[in-house]
């Protein structure tokens, strides 16, 4: 089977949003081989074969994943504590997404409405910003926060919310995992796709509206009343 017929070549356009909100794992920090420790050494304590956990716990908050497979430790303390071991016990298995820590720190510089929106927990995420020593955001909307995880569209109306533009149309989403992505696109937002942790074939079928390779093709060109400008580059056409 071939897969999309195209190439990472599109001409540099200029993207104007009123804010951004970002994912996290997969987005900003690539985690995976530390993830997968983590589930190994879960789903021996469970009892479950690690792999099918892996096999659908990315972009799922650990709460819901949890409660598939032991529902009594499907619980915040529960979750709080073993997320917030992943960065003390793996922290050297983990790398910034080219050209995050650029981005980030651009975002800050410029003064953008812009915030992370994530189904980690607070513990987990705190903790890989400090070990990696990120930008860290202002606006965090993270598991605890929501009732429902994503595909749920909730956690990004709530950030949308959080950074006061409550009324805002013009809002984009940053992904990499197809859960992600519909929940972006279901909360009426404009989606950029990298192609980080999945395949261009799932991220076109999410209905991503523009996918790149990684963070080195979107730039932070300036906040111009209040709205940010992206430069995006190399996107797939």
């Amino acid at each position: 089977m071939t897969g999309p017929q195209g190439s990472f070549s599109a001409p540099p356009q200029v993207l104007t949003f009123d804010g951004i909100l970002s994912d996290f794992d997969g987005t900003i920090v690539d985690s995976t081989d530390a993830i997968v420790k983590h589930w190994y050494k879960i789903g021996a304590e469970l009892g479950v074969d690690p792999n099918v956990i892996l096999a659908t716990s990315h972009g799922r908050r650990s709460i819901d994943t949890l409660q598939l497979y032991d529902p009594s430790k499907a619980n915040w303390d529960y979750v709080s504590y073993i997320e917030g071991r992943i960065p003390q016990e793996y922290g050297a298995d983990a790398v910034e997404i080219p050209g995050a820590r650029s981005f980030l720190s651009a975002l800050e510089e410029a003064g953008a409405a812009w915030g992370v929106v994530t189904s980690g927990t607070r513990a987990l995420v705190d903790g890989w910003l400090d070990v990696l020593n990120l930008t860290h955001p202002k606006m965090l909307v993270v598991a605890e926060d929501v009732e429902s995880g994503k595909p749920n569209p909730g956690c990004y109306l709530l950030g949308r919310k959080l950074l006061d533009l409550e009324h805002s149309s013009s809002m984009v989403v940053l992904e990499d995992a197809p859960s992600g992505i519909r929940a972006g696109k279901a909360a009426g937002f404009t989606v950029i796709a990298l192609t980080t942790t999945h395949s261009l074939e799932k991220l076109q079928e999410s209905g991503a509206d523009y996918i790149v390779e990684d963070l080195r093709s979107i730039s932070v060109k300036g906040v111009v009343d209040g709205k940010v400008q992206l430069e995006l580059r190399n996107a797939f056409q």
